[in-house]
């Protein structure tokens, strides 16, 4: 099984198709990946040689910020928002949509689950 950057890329699928398993690449960077290493895109990532395996992983080294790196990158920005209590910020502060979604009815990947609040279900006048 061929690893890239610490990561098993599934050997029985494309070799364009494997790479997008890498966190940060996507269908048109491996496309590019494999245009810049001279390999057939089609071609199995389990019929990769050593030479091919190592091609790609310098591309990847030397042109993108994948995998670890990214996720770190990623976290130290939405951390440095956080800091600075700016909006954008307090919204992932808050665990709340951040890019200007309606959050009324929609939202509950962001909110998780309904907390259902107790109402005024039933209460009589007693005059």
């Amino acid at each position: 099984m061929p690893r890239l950057l610490g990561v098993d890329i599934p050997p029985d699928r494309p070799t364009v198709i494997s790479l997008t398993y890498l966190f940060g690449v996507g269908p048109k960077i491996a496309r590019d990946l494999c245009h810049k290493a001279g390999i057939d895109p089609q071609v199995r990532a389990r019929e990769l040689g050593e030479d091919a395996v190592a091609r790609l992983a310098a591309l990847l080294d030397k042109d993108y910020v994948v995998e670890g790196q990214l996720r770190r990158q990623t976290s130290q920005n939405i951390s440095r928002l956080r800091d600075i209590a700016c909006y954008r910020g307090l919204r992932h502060r808050r665990g709340l949509p951040v890019r200007g979604q309606r959050t009324k009815t929609n939202a509950r990947t962001r909110k998780g689950p309904k907390k259902t609040v107790a109402g005024k279900k039933g209460v009589k006048d007693l005059r």
